[in-house]
Protein backbone atom coordinates (compact mmCIF):
# COMPACT_ATOMS: atom_id res chain seq x y z
CA UNK A 1 0.00 0.00 0.00
CA UNK A 2 1.82 3.56 -0.63
CA UNK A 3 2.40 5.60 1.79
CA UNK A 4 0.07 8.74 -0.31
CA UNK A 5 -2.73 6.00 -0.14
CA UNK A 6 -2.59 5.47 3.57
CA UNK A 7 -2.13 9.04 4.44
CA UNK A 8 -5.29 10.09 2.23
CA UNK A 9 -6.96 7.35 3.91
CA UNK A 10 -5.64 8.76 7.57
CA UNK A 11 -6.84 12.60 7.14
CA UNK A 12 -10.55 11.41 5.62
CA UNK A 13 -10.59 9.33 8.46
CA UNK A 14 -9.53 12.02 11.69
CA UNK A 15 -12.20 14.80 9.78
CA UNK A 16 -14.71 12.02 11.17
CA UNK A 17 -13.56 10.34 14.20
CA UNK A 18 -11.02 11.36 16.97
CA UNK A 19 -7.64 11.56 15.69
CA UNK A 20 -6.67 9.03 18.81
CA UNK A 21 -9.04 6.50 17.38
CA UNK A 22 -8.58 6.60 13.72
CA UNK A 23 -4.31 6.03 14.29
CA UNK A 24 -5.75 2.99 16.35
CA UNK A 25 -8.30 1.62 14.00
CA UNK A 26 -5.48 1.97 10.94
CA UNK A 27 -2.66 0.88 13.36
CA UNK A 28 -5.01 -2.78 13.46
CA UNK A 29 -5.90 -2.93 9.96
CA UNK A 30 -2.34 -2.96 9.12
CA UNK A 31 -2.00 -6.44 7.83
CA UNK A 32 -4.16 -5.60 5.06
CA UNK A 33 -1.64 -5.13 2.11
CA UNK A 34 1.56 -5.56 4.08
CA UNK A 35 2.85 -7.31 1.03
CA UNK A 36 1.35 -7.10 -2.46
CA UNK A 37 2.22 -9.60 -5.71
CA UNK A 38 1.38 -8.27 -8.87
CA UNK A 39 0.54 -10.84 -11.97
CA UNK A 40 0.20 -10.65 -15.27
CA UNK A 41 -2.30 -13.49 -15.78
CA UNK A 42 -3.53 -15.92 -12.74
CA UNK A 43 -6.38 -18.19 -13.66
CA UNK A 44 -7.50 -18.01 -10.05
CA UNK A 45 -6.17 -16.19 -7.12
CA UNK A 46 -8.31 -17.96 -4.24
CA UNK A 47 -6.60 -20.92 -5.65
CA UNK A 48 -3.69 -19.72 -5.92
CA UNK A 49 -4.11 -18.71 -2.39
CA UNK A 50 -4.53 -21.95 -1.03
CA UNK A 51 -1.70 -23.85 -2.67
CA UNK A 52 0.08 -21.24 -0.59
CA UNK A 53 -1.03 -21.27 2.05
CA UNK A 54 -0.35 -25.53 2.26
CA UNK A 55 3.54 -24.44 1.46
CA UNK A 56 3.81 -22.54 4.49
CA UNK A 57 2.27 -24.67 5.89
CA UNK A 58 4.49 -27.96 5.08
CA UNK A 59 7.33 -25.57 5.51
CA UNK A 60 6.10 -25.19 8.90
CA UNK A 61 6.58 -20.96 8.42
CA UNK A 62 3.72 -18.49 9.60
CA UNK A 63 1.54 -17.39 6.52
CA UNK A 64 1.90 -13.34 6.50
CA UNK A 65 -1.85 -12.02 7.55
CA UNK A 66 -2.77 -9.54 4.88
CA UNK A 67 -1.03 -10.83 1.62
CA UNK A 68 -2.85 -9.40 -1.40
CA UNK A 69 -2.42 -10.84 -5.19
CA UNK A 70 -3.33 -8.78 -7.84
CA UNK A 71 -3.75 -10.36 -10.99
CA UNK A 72 -3.97 -7.96 -14.29
CA UNK A 73 -6.22 -10.90 -16.21
CA UNK A 74 -7.93 -13.73 -14.21
CA UNK A 75 -8.78 -16.96 -16.72
CA UNK A 76 -11.27 -18.91 -14.20
CA UNK A 77 -12.80 -16.40 -12.10
CA UNK A 78 -15.56 -17.53 -10.36
CA UNK A 79 -18.31 -16.07 -8.20
CA UNK A 80 -20.94 -17.84 -5.68
CA UNK A 81 -21.94 -20.88 -6.80
CA UNK A 82 -19.01 -21.18 -9.50
CA UNK A 83 -20.72 -19.04 -11.29
CA UNK A 84 -18.06 -17.54 -13.68
CA UNK A 85 -16.48 -14.16 -13.15
CA UNK A 86 -15.35 -11.81 -16.56
CA UNK A 87 -12.29 -10.88 -15.38
CA UNK A 88 -10.29 -9.33 -18.20
CA UNK A 89 -7.54 -6.69 -18.43
CA UNK A 90 -8.30 -3.23 -17.22
CA UNK A 91 -10.28 -4.64 -14.33
CA UNK A 92 -8.90 -4.87 -10.65
CA UNK A 93 -8.72 -8.38 -9.52
CA UNK A 94 -7.63 -8.76 -6.30
CA UNK A 95 -7.68 -11.48 -3.18
CA UNK A 96 -6.74 -10.43 0.44
CA UNK A 97 -5.57 -13.83 2.79
CA UNK A 98 -6.08 -13.06 6.19
CA UNK A 99 -5.36 -15.92 9.11
CA UNK A 100 -8.47 -15.07 10.95
CA UNK A 101 -8.32 -13.60 14.90
CA UNK A 102 -11.12 -12.76 15.41
CA UNK A 103 -14.20 -13.81 17.72
CA UNK A 104 -17.13 -15.14 15.50
CA UNK A 105 -19.28 -12.12 16.44
CA UNK A 106 -16.92 -10.45 15.22
CA UNK A 107 -15.12 -12.23 12.11
CA UNK A 108 -18.94 -12.40 10.80
CA UNK A 109 -18.48 -8.67 9.56
CA UNK A 110 -16.30 -9.77 7.28
CA UNK A 111 -18.28 -9.51 4.39
CA UNK A 112 -20.08 -6.05 5.11
CA UNK A 113 -16.61 -4.60 5.84
CA UNK A 114 -15.72 -5.15 2.32
CA UNK A 115 -19.10 -4.19 0.84
CA UNK A 116 -18.36 -1.22 2.39
CA UNK A 117 -14.55 -0.63 1.25
CA UNK A 118 -15.58 -1.20 -1.93
CA UNK A 119 -18.16 0.94 -2.22
CA UNK A 120 -16.11 3.68 -0.28
CA UNK A 121 -13.47 3.21 -2.83
CA UNK A 122 -16.11 3.39 -6.11
CA UNK A 123 -17.55 6.42 -4.65
CA UNK A 124 -13.94 8.32 -3.55
CA UNK A 125 -13.72 8.64 -7.69
CA UNK A 126 -17.17 10.50 -8.18
CA UNK A 127 -19.34 6.95 -8.98
CA UNK A 128 -22.12 7.01 -7.09
CA UNK A 129 -22.37 3.14 -5.87
CA UNK A 130 -24.66 1.57 -3.89
CA UNK A 131 -24.27 -1.88 -1.35
CA UNK A 132 -26.59 -4.46 -2.49
CA UNK A 133 -26.84 -7.32 0.48
CA UNK A 134 -24.42 -8.78 1.03
CA UNK A 135 -21.86 -8.69 -1.82
CA UNK A 136 -22.20 -6.65 -4.73
CA UNK A 137 -21.43 -3.13 -5.72
CA UNK A 138 -24.52 -1.43 -7.76
CA UNK A 139 -24.47 1.48 -10.12
CA UNK A 140 -28.41 1.58 -10.77
CA UNK A 141 -29.49 -2.15 -11.85
CA UNK A 142 -26.15 -2.77 -12.97
CA UNK A 143 -23.04 -4.60 -10.87
CA UNK A 144 -19.77 -2.86 -10.96
CA UNK A 145 -18.39 -5.14 -8.57
CA UNK A 146 -18.19 -8.46 -6.90
CA UNK A 147 -17.43 -9.93 -3.32
CA UNK A 148 -16.58 -13.53 -2.46
CA UNK A 149 -15.94 -14.62 0.61
CA UNK A 150 -14.24 -17.89 1.37
CA UNK A 151 -12.75 -19.25 4.36
CA UNK A 152 -10.00 -22.30 4.75
CA UNK A 153 -8.50 -24.14 7.32
CA UNK A 154 -4.95 -25.26 7.71
CA UNK A 155 -4.20 -28.85 7.43
CA UNK A 156 -3.23 -29.68 10.40
CA UNK A 157 -6.29 -27.61 12.18
CA UNK A 158 -4.01 -24.95 13.53
CA UNK A 159 -5.25 -21.78 11.73
CA UNK A 160 -8.35 -20.42 10.06
CA UNK A 161 -8.00 -18.51 6.87
CA UNK A 162 -10.01 -15.89 5.24
CA UNK A 163 -9.74 -15.46 1.42
CA UNK A 164 -11.39 -12.13 0.42
CA UNK A 165 -12.01 -12.22 -3.57
CA UNK A 166 -13.14 -8.69 -5.25
CA UNK A 167 -13.95 -7.73 -8.48
CA UNK A 168 -14.06 -4.08 -9.49
CA UNK A 169 -15.06 -3.68 -13.34
CA UNK A 170 -12.53 -0.57 -13.64
CA UNK A 171 -11.12 0.19 -17.32
CA UNK A 172 -12.87 -3.05 -18.96
CA UNK A 173 -15.96 -2.14 -20.66
CA UNK A 174 -16.52 -5.10 -23.03
CA UNK A 175 -19.24 -7.52 -21.69
CA UNK A 176 -19.97 -10.77 -22.67
CA UNK A 177 -23.59 -10.46 -24.15
CA UNK A 178 -25.36 -12.53 -21.29
CA UNK A 179 -23.98 -9.36 -19.03
CA UNK A 180 -25.67 -6.55 -21.81
CA UNK A 181 -27.39 -4.51 -18.88
CA UNK A 182 -26.60 -6.02 -16.14
CA UNK A 183 -22.49 -5.06 -15.83
CA UNK A 184 -20.80 -2.02 -16.10
CA UNK A 185 -17.25 -0.28 -15.65
CA UNK A 186 -15.81 2.90 -13.90
CA UNK A 187 -15.11 3.88 -17.23
CA UNK A 188 -18.49 3.84 -18.42
CA UNK A 189 -19.71 5.74 -15.88
CA UNK A 190 -16.95 8.41 -16.33
CA UNK A 191 -16.54 8.68 -19.78
CA UNK A 192 -12.60 7.72 -19.50
CA UNK A 193 -9.94 5.47 -18.19
CA UNK A 194 -8.80 5.24 -14.51
CA UNK A 195 -5.15 4.73 -13.17
CA UNK A 196 -5.38 1.18 -11.80
CA UNK A 197 -2.72 1.29 -9.33
CA UNK A 198 -4.67 4.51 -7.82
CA UNK A 199 -8.15 2.61 -7.39
CA UNK A 200 -5.61 -0.10 -5.94
CA UNK A 201 -4.38 1.97 -3.30
CA UNK A 202 -7.20 3.66 -2.29
CA UNK A 203 -9.34 -0.16 -1.88
CA UNK A 204 -6.38 -1.57 0.47
CA UNK A 205 -6.58 1.95 2.19
CA UNK A 206 -10.63 1.47 2.67
CA UNK A 207 -9.40 -2.21 3.28
CA UNK A 208 -7.18 -1.39 6.23
CA UNK A 209 -9.55 0.91 7.93
CA UNK A 210 -12.53 -1.52 7.52
CA UNK A 211 -11.49 -4.73 9.05
CA UNK A 212 -9.06 -2.50 11.12
CA UNK A 213 -12.34 -1.41 12.65
CA UNK A 214 -13.61 -4.76 13.25
CA UNK A 215 -10.09 -5.70 15.35
CA UNK A 216 -11.07 -2.18 17.07
CA UNK A 217 -14.37 -2.59 18.15
CA UNK A 218 -13.43 -6.52 19.67
CA UNK A 219 -10.94 -5.06 21.60
CA UNK A 220 -12.72 -2.08 23.25
CA UNK A 221 -15.53 -4.72 23.98
CA UNK A 222 -13.33 -7.17 24.91
CA UNK A 223 -11.89 -4.58 27.84
CA UNK A 224 -15.04 -3.80 28.61
CA UNK A 225 -17.14 -6.51 28.88
CA UNK A 226 -15.53 -9.73 28.35
CA UNK A 227 -16.05 -12.20 25.56
CA UNK A 228 -19.69 -12.11 25.47
CA UNK A 229 -20.55 -14.10 22.72
CA UNK A 230 -22.56 -11.36 21.20
CA UNK A 231 -21.90 -8.26 19.01
CA UNK A 232 -21.99 -5.14 20.25
CA UNK A 233 -25.49 -3.63 20.10
CA UNK A 234 -24.70 -0.69 18.22
CA UNK A 235 -21.48 -1.50 15.37
CA UNK A 236 -20.29 1.32 14.30
CA UNK A 237 -19.79 -0.63 10.50
CA UNK A 238 -23.37 -1.16 10.71
CA UNK A 239 -23.89 2.31 10.61
CA UNK A 240 -21.60 2.96 7.11
CA UNK A 241 -23.75 -0.34 5.81
CA UNK A 242 -27.21 1.52 6.12
CA UNK A 243 -25.20 4.51 4.67
CA UNK A 244 -24.39 2.98 0.91
CA UNK A 245 -26.68 -0.10 0.87
CA UNK A 246 -30.24 0.43 -1.11
CA UNK A 247 -31.59 -3.17 0.19
CA UNK A 248 -33.52 -1.21 3.44
CA UNK A 249 -37.32 -1.30 2.28
CA UNK A 250 -36.64 -3.70 -1.37
CA UNK A 251 -39.14 -6.04 -1.80
CA UNK A 252 -36.98 -8.94 -2.93
CA UNK A 253 -36.92 -12.76 -3.39
CA UNK A 254 -34.32 -14.71 -1.23
CA UNK A 255 -32.39 -18.11 -1.79
CA UNK A 256 -28.92 -19.21 -0.89
CA UNK A 257 -28.93 -20.19 -4.45
CA UNK A 258 -31.29 -17.35 -6.18
CA UNK A 259 -30.70 -18.53 -9.49
CA UNK A 260 -31.59 -22.01 -8.78
CA UNK A 261 -33.13 -22.42 -5.55
CA UNK A 262 -34.96 -18.94 -4.51
CA UNK A 263 -37.00 -19.71 -1.66
CA UNK A 264 -39.39 -16.88 -0.69
CA UNK A 265 -40.77 -13.21 -1.14
CA UNK A 266 -39.73 -11.05 1.48
CA UNK A 267 -39.77 -7.03 2.00
CA UNK A 268 -36.46 -6.06 3.55
CA UNK A 269 -36.55 -4.08 6.85
CA UNK A 270 -33.65 -3.75 8.90
CA UNK A 271 -29.59 -5.51 9.29
CA UNK A 272 -29.90 -6.84 12.85
CA UNK A 273 -26.75 -5.74 14.68
CA UNK A 274 -24.79 -9.38 14.07
CA UNK A 275 -25.13 -8.26 10.84
CA UNK A 276 -28.63 -10.45 9.78
CA UNK A 277 -31.01 -9.34 7.62
CA UNK A 278 -34.65 -9.20 8.35
CA UNK A 279 -37.03 -9.91 6.62
CA UNK A 280 -40.76 -9.56 6.24
CA UNK A 281 -42.80 -12.49 4.80
CA UNK A 282 -44.78 -11.99 1.78
CA UNK A 283 -46.67 -15.27 2.52
CA UNK A 284 -47.56 -14.77 6.35
CA UNK A 285 -46.11 -11.20 7.24
CA UNK A 286 -43.81 -13.26 9.83
CA UNK A 287 -40.39 -12.17 10.37
CA UNK A 288 -36.92 -13.61 9.52
CA UNK A 289 -33.57 -12.73 9.83
CA UNK A 290 -31.36 -14.67 7.30
CA UNK A 291 -27.07 -14.76 7.99
CA UNK A 292 -26.33 -16.11 4.73
CA UNK A 293 -27.78 -16.75 1.39
CA UNK A 294 -28.70 -13.60 -1.56
CA UNK A 295 -31.41 -11.59 -2.71
CA UNK A 296 -32.74 -10.58 -6.06
CA UNK A 297 -34.52 -7.87 -6.26
CA UNK A 298 -37.86 -7.39 -6.91
CA UNK A 299 -39.00 -3.69 -7.06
Amino acid sequence: MGLSGLAEELAHRRRRFPAAMADEVLARGAMVGSQVEVFAHQRRCMDYARELIREYEAADRAFPSGLVFIARELSGGRGRFARSWHAPPGGLWLTLVLVNTLLPQHGRFYPLATGVACAETVRSFGVEARIKWVNDILVGPAKLAGILIETDRGLLGREEYVLIGIGINVNNDLFPAELNGLALSMKEVLGGELDLQLVAARLLAKLRWNIGLLHYVEARQLAEEGDSGEPPPSHPLLAAWRGLSDTIGRRVLFGFDIQQSPQYEAVVEEIDPGGGLVLRLAADGRRVTEYAGEILYLS
